[in-house]
C-alpha cells in the first residue's frame, strides 16, 4: 500500500444529532449537545464525527428532506453554533464529516417550489417530471417507503419522481446547471471548514435511460433483485466531475452510501487512482437474510448464518485490497443495533458479544465507523406498541404489509419491527441512569430505551472493563499499527459456522483474529501458541485453543511465523 491518507488510519464516530444530546430542554438533540459531549468523543479516541443531516428541513424523513442546504435546522441550532462546533472539534483534533443528501430535496426547497410552477420554469429541469401513461403513472416503480414513486401534480398535469417519500422529489442529475448548484453548496461547507462528506444513496443519482418499467411487479423498483436505479451508466461521470470540481481541491474524505453496489463497482468508485470517492458504504452484510419472503423485503427476523456473513465481509476485503478502500460498520441510523442483531443482547452475554463484534470489525482493512452508543453496547429498543415508533419507513411498512396487503398479522409485524426498525438505532443516547438517560430535561422526541438504568455512559466510564474502554483500546491499537491499517486479509475456515477467524499480513508481520459467535465453548487451533503476544481480548486470561462464549482474541506474530 503505497498511498497513505489520513482517513485510512482514522476512526469515525457517527452522531445522530436529534438523539445524541439535548441542550435546551425541548426533547430534541442539537448542536449544543454535540459541543457538550466533545470531551466524551475525544476520550473514546475517535478522529472524525459524522453528523447526520442538520440542514433546514420540514422533517418528513428526519432531515433527509432538505429545504435549504445552506441553513441549519432551527431545532438543532444556528450557523453560529455550527461554526462553534467545528472550531471546538478542530481544537480537540476531531474532524467533521457532513451528510450530503443530493439524490433528492424536500418539496419545500425553493428549487422545487419554482419547478412545479410551470413546465417552462427555469428550475423545471432540476427535477424529473413526466407525463402519465393511459391515466396512470409514467412507470410501475414502487417507492422505498411504499406506494408509487410518482406523484401527480395538478398544477402542471405531470408527475414528479420520488424514490422515497412524496416530500422528497428526486433531482435531475442530467442537468449540468443543477450539478453546478451541488458543487457550489459543497464548496460552501468545505470553505467553512468541514472535512468531508458522507453521501446519501449517491449511487441512485444516475437513473436508467428512458425510466423503463421494472419486470417484477411485486417489487417494482427492482430488476433481477437489483434496484434499477442503482449504479447507472453516468454515475462514474458524475462522481469524477464532483471530484475534479470540488473534492480534489480540499484535503477531505468522501464516503458514498451505495445500496446494492458490488465490489467490482466499488473498485471503480473508490480506486486509489480513480479520482472519484475514498470509500463506499456497502450493504451486503446488513441485507443478508435466511430464507426471506421476497414480498417482505427487509422485514423478516430470521437469523443470518455466520458463514454467509463471513463470505460477505471477506468478499469486500479481498476485492478492495490494494485497489480501493473499505468502510467498516455494523450499524448506523438505518440499521438495528449491532449487539442485538449479530451478537447477544441478554444480560449474560451482551458485554462479551459487544466486545467481540468490535474486535472482529476493527481489525479488518478499512476505516471503522462507530454508531453512537455502539461503544456502550446499546441494544435494540424492543418496543411493544406501534405508537412508540416514529420512523416513516417502519410505519409505512406496517400499514402496507398488515393493513393493505395482509401478508403478516399484527403480532408478526411487531416482532419484525422490534428486530429491524430504524428506530432501534434512534432511541436517545444513554448517558446516565436518570429518567431520560441524561439525554434531555424535557420530553424526548422518541422513547428512551428502558434498559438505560443498566446500560449508560456514566457507569461505563467508571468501569475499566466496560465496552467503552474496550473500544478505546481498539482505536488506540489502530492508531499505532500499520499492520492493522494496511495489512492484507486472509479468511480462515470459511465453512466454520461458529467461529470467524482471519489473518492480516504486512511487511513480514502477521495478525491473527479469532471470534466465537456462539454462546458455548469451542476449541479451535490456528497456531496461536506461536504468537509473539496477544494484543487484545475480551477475557482476562487466555486458554489457548479453547474459546469461551463470545470470546475474541487477537495475536501478533514475529516476522516469518
Amino acid at each position: 500500500m503505497e498511498k497513505q491518507n489520513w482517513w485510512q488510519r482514522a476512526v469515525v464516530y457517527q452522531v445522530y444529532p436529534r438523539s445524541f444530546q439535548d441542550s435546551n430542554g425541548d426533547g430534541i438533540g442539537d448542536l449544543g449537545g454535540v459541543i457538550k459531549r466533545l470531551p466524551y468523543i475525544k476520550k473514546l479516541g475517535a478522529d472524525v464525527i459524522w453528523l447526520n443531516p442538520i440542514y433546514k428541513s420540514p422533517d418528513k424523513d428526519n432531515g433527509y428532506d432538505i429545504s435549504d442546504y445552506r441553513d441549519i435546522q432551527p431545532k438543532f441550532g444556528d450557523m453560529q453554533t455550527f461554526d462553534t462546533l467545528v472550531a471546538k472539534a478542530h481544537e480537540s483534533g476531531i474532524k467533521i464529516l457532513m451528510d450530503l443528501v443530493v439524490n433528492h430535496t424536500s418539496d419545500q426547497h425553493e428549487w422545487f417550489k419554482e419547478s412545479r410552477k410551470s413546465k417552462d420554469n427555469p428550475y423545471r429541469d432540476f427535477y424529473i417530471w413526466r407525463d402519465g401513461k393511459k391515466g396512470k403513472a409514467p412507470n410501475n416503480w414502487g417507492s422505498y417507503f411504499g406506494g408509487s414513486t410518482w406523484k401527480y401534480d395538478e398544477q402542471t398535469g405531470q408527475y414528479y419522481l420520488h424514490l422515497f417519500a412524496e416530500g422528497q422529489p428526486d433531482l435531475n442529475w442530467e442537468n449540468p446547471r443543477m450539478r453546478e448548484q451541488v458543487w457550489e453548496l459543497m464548496r460552501f461547507w468545505l470553505d467553512k471548514g468541514v472535512d468531508g462528506f458522507r453521501m446519501d444513496v449517491i449511487n441512485f443519482i444516475s437513473k436508467p435511460e428512458g425510466l423503463p418499467d421494472a419486470p417484477n411487479p411485486e417489487h417494482a423498483l427492482y430488476g433481477n433483485a437489483e434496484p434499477l436505479v442503482a449504479d447507472g451508466a453516468k454515475l462514474n461521470d458524475y462522481l469524477k466531475e464532483m471530484h475534479d470540481k470540488v473534492l480534489a481541491r480540499y484535503n477531505v474524505m468522501s464516503v458514498g452510501e451505495m445500496p446494492s453496489s458490488k465490489p467490482e463497482d466499488a473498485v471503480q468508485y473508490t480506486g486509489l487512482d480513480a479520482g472519484e470517492l475514498n470509500m463506499v458504504f456497502q450493504f451486503d452484510h446488513v441485507t443478508l437474510a435466511a430464507n426471506p419472503d421476497p414480498r417482505l423485503g427487509k422485514w423478516n427476523d430470521q437469523p443470518v448464518k455466520l458463514t454467509d456473513l463471513k463470505a460477505s465481509l471477506s468478499r469486500w476485503q479481498y476485492a478492495l485490497d490494494g485497489k480501493g478502500w473499505n468502510s467498516l460498520y455494523w450499524n448506523n441510523h438505518d440499521q438495528p443495533r449491532a449487539v442485538s442483531r449479530f451478537g447477544n443482547d441478554t444480560p449474560e452475554y451482551r458485554v462479551r458479544s459487544a466486545k467481540m463484534l468490535g474486535t472482529t470489525l476493527h481489525m479488518m482493512q478499512g476505516t471503522p465507523y462507530i454508531y453512537q452508543g455502539e461503544e456502550l453496547g446499546m441494544t435494540n429498543s424492543h418496543f411493544t406498541d406501534l405508537s412508540q415508533y416514529e420512523d416513516i419507513e417502519s410505519l409505512a411498512a406496517y400499514h402496507q404489509l398488515v393493513d393493505q396487503e395482509r401478508l403478516v398479522d399484527h403480532d408478526t409485524m411487531m416482532r419484525y419491527l422490534a428486530t429491524k426498525s430504524r428506530d432501534n438505532a434512534r432511541t436517545p443516547m444513554q448517558w446516565d441512569r436518570s429518567q431520560n438517560a441524561g439525554f434531555t430535561d424535557g420530553e424526548p422526541w422518541l422513547s428512551v430505551n428502558a434498559n438505560h438504568e443498566k446500560i449508560n455512559a456514566q457507569d461505563e466510564l467508571k468501569d475499566t472493563d466496560s465496552v467503552f474502554y474496550y473500544y478505546q483500546k481498539l482505536i488506540q491499537l489502530r492508531h499505532h499499527s500499520d499492520l492493522i491499517v494496511y495489512g492484507d486479509y486472509q479468511e480462515l475456515d470459511p465453512d466454520d459456522n461458529e467461529v470467524f477467524a482471519y489473518q492480516r499480513h504486512y511487511k513480514g508481520e502477521k495478525l491473527l483474529v479469532i471470534s466465537n459467535f456462539t454462546d458455548h465453548e469451542l476449541s479451535r487451533d490456528y497456531g496461536q501458541a506461536a504468537a509473539q503476544k496477544k494484543l487484545i481480548g475480551n477475557y482476562d486470561d487466555d486458554l489457548g485453543v479453547t474459546l469461551r462464549p463470545y470470546e475474541t482474541k487477537v495475536y501478533q506474530f514475529d516476522a516469518g511465523r
